[in-house]
Formats: structure tokens, C-alpha cells, sequence
């Protein structure tokens, strides 16, 4: 945990004393104009995804009452 800090510190320090080396009247790079770039179409054909109902085959199982557990596992177990 120790290494951590130390080395957390040291990056900060450097960090803090590096020096900014472009000249002082620094005017950035102005960005390239994107809204007068235009995208290339695509003229494959996708054909639409069908994907199947995650629900299809569902049979709702509630609550039959409280059952004797004793004949639940007779009905349940293997040899029946």
C-alpha cells in the first residue's frame, strides 16, 4: 500500500513541475471541419434480425396450498 502512495505522489510531483514548452501566444489547432466531410453509403443489404420470444412456451406454475412434504417426495422421487 505503501508503494502505491509513493508512487501516486511521485507522478503528481512530476506532473507539477513539468514545464509547458509551446510559446506563450498559443493559438490551438482549429479542428477539421466534420460537417462538410460526408459518409460513405453502404450499399449491402441487411436483412432485419428476428429474434425469438424468450417467453414463448411459458405455463405459469403458482402456488397449488401447503402439501404434506411427505407424500411430495414419494410423487417426486425416482421410482415413481
Amino acid at each position: 500500500m505503501k508503494i502505491h502512495f509513493v508512487l501516486g505522489a511521485c507522478t503528481l510531483t512530476l506532473g507539477a513541475c513539468t514545464q509547458d514548452v509551446r510559446p506563450l501566444p498559443y493559438t490551438p489547432t482549429p479542428l477539421p471541419a466534420v460537417a462538410t466531410q460526408e459518409a460513405t453509403l453502404s450499399t449491402t443489404v441487411v436483412s432485419p434480425i428476428s429474434h425469438p420470444n424468450p417467453l414463448a412456451g411459458y405455463t405459469y406454475r403458482g402456488p397449488t396450498g401447503p402439501r404434506d412434504w411427505r407424500t411430495v417426495n414419494q410423487e417426486q422421487s425416482e421410482g415413481n
